[in-house]
C-alpha cells in the first residue's frame, strides 16, 4: 500500500512522506497539471576512507606549465 497526495499538501508534510518512502511505501506526489513523480529511496553509499599518496604516479605536471601560451599571447599585453 502506498500513500498519494497533490503537491500543495505535500509541500507541507515532505518529512513525513520522506519517512514513509524510506520505510518502503510508495509515495506519489501528483500535481494539477497531470505529472507524477514518486519518491524512492536510495540506499547510502559508505565512503572509504582517504589514503593519501593513492594516486602517486598517475599524476603529472610538465616543467613548463606555468610559462604563458602562446595562443594568448595577444591577450597578455
Amino acid at each position: 500500500m502506498g500513500v498519494a497526495i497533490y503537491v500543495e499538501k505535500a509541500q507541507n508534510s515532505l518529512n513525513e512522506l520522506l519517512s514513509e518512502a524510506h520505510k518502503g511505501k510508495a509515495v506519489f506526489i501528483a500535481a494539477e497539471n497531470g505529472w507524477v513523480v514518486k519518491l524512492v529511496p536510495t540506499p547510502v553509499m559508505a565512503r572509504k576512507p582517504r589514503k593519501a599518496g593513492s594516486a602517486r604516479g598517475q599524476v603529472w605536471m610538465s616543467d613548463d606549465f606555468d610559462e604563458p601560451l602562446e595562443d594568448f599571447a595577444d591577450y597578455m599585453e
